[in-house]
């Protein structure tokens, strides 16, 4: 057997949504933040995002996580998320699945009953709150980036849809809430195809439509995702569905969704500080949710949302390519990866 390139990797869920965590195999990324280290990857090693998530050494539906020493001193740990089409800033599932796996596998030291960690992202600072017992993480809490509202009942034309009415907010990225119930879809399993589609379909037309500024971070002004919002069915105070480039939902209840939703609820004087709010995602499981502060974001009233959710790891791998392997960096096709264009590196 011959391998180059080997990542030694640990694989773990959050609430069903999949992170492949790097823990050994890169060396450090030149950067003096991590957002200039995510722009570096993105821009002149992209070849580790496409190894680690195409096919068929990885699939649709899983993100990957590069751990990196932390840029910022005062933090224990810093990383850079890579999905399936593109680097958010920060992902609320990315974070608690880190976070796991840095206690779990002995990265970071564990401290029961409460580990605290201040963590190192593209986004910005994080501030996350482990609770342990007997070895396992049993929750992690974070306090998200500073999060808002930018429109409210904005409306875009949508070829096939016509006029969507949707809410803007940033929560660690740049997100579309839409009402389900408004295209007549449910929030359930057995629609998670059409769901994603239109997500698709809406993302793309108010890309084009709306404009986007982060008045501290000028490259992450573009639309990150659709979320598809709608009345609890698990006990919960709300359901949602994120639609993740190139086309299927999120598994989970979407940390930095459920940030940008708090922020709308905030804005609409719907939601008040420090009142738990329990977002359900497709598959029925939770986060739960709070505003603990609030910040100001240039000219932008904004909220600290903390998000607390579970993971689970699942696997330890190392993942390598044989230098004879005519696909080095992997594929996609549009039958398991949407609508976008094939891939083939």
């Amino acid at each position: 057997m011959r391998l180059e390139r080997i990542l030694h990797t640990v694989d773990a869920h959050c609430e069903g949504e999949a992170s492949r965590i790097v823990v050994g195999g890169v060396l450090d990324v030149p950067g003096t933040t991590m957002y200039e280290r995510k722009l570096y990857l993105e821009r002149h090693r992209d070849e580790l995002r496409r190894q680690l998530l195409f096919e068929p050494r990885g699939q649709p539906a899983l993100s990957a996580v590069l751990v990196l020493p932390s840029a910022d001193p005062d933090a224990d740990l810093g990383f850079i998320i890579m999905e399936g089409a593109d680097y958010p800033p920060m992902s609320g599932t990315n974070t608690i699945n880190t976070v796991t796996v840095a206690l779990e596998t002995g990265i970071l030291e564990m401290r029961e009953p409460v580990t605290e960690l201040v963590l190192d992202t593209p986004g910005g600072r994080v501030l996350a709150t482990a609770t342990c017992a007997d070895g396992k993480c049993v929750s992690v809490a974070f306090d998200n980036v500073p999060c808002f509202a930018t429109q409210l009942d904005a409306t875009v034309e949508v070829p096939g849809l016509g006029t969507v009415t949707m809410d803007i907010a940033y929560g660690g990225h740049f997100f579309a809430l839409v009402s389900a119930a408004d295209h007549g879809l449910e929030i359930v399993p057995e629609q998670a195809d059409r769901l994603a589609q239109l997500g698709e379909l809406i993302k793309t037309a108010a890309a084009g439509q709306l404009e986007l500024t982060h008045p501290e971070l000028p490259e992450a002004g573009e639309l990150g995702f659709v979320t598809w919002t709608g009345p609890a069915r698990a006990g919960g105070d709300g359901r949602n569905a994120t639609v993740v480039s190139p086309g299927r939902l999120d598994r989970s209840p979407c940390g930095t969704a459920t940030s940008a939703r708090l922020a709308i609820l905030h804005a609409r004087g719907e939601l008040a500080e420090h009142r738990p709010y329990i977002h359900e995602g497709i598959l029925s499981t939770t986060f739960r949710a709070e505003i603990v502060g609030r910040a100001r974001v240039g000219e932008h009233d904004a909220i600290v949302p903390r998000i607390t959710g579970r993971s689970w790891i699942y696997a330890m791998t190392q993942t390598g390519v044989d230098p004879s392997d005519p696909l080095p960096t992997g594929y996609t096709l549009t039958d398991t990866w949407g609508a976008g264009p094939t891939q083939r590196f």
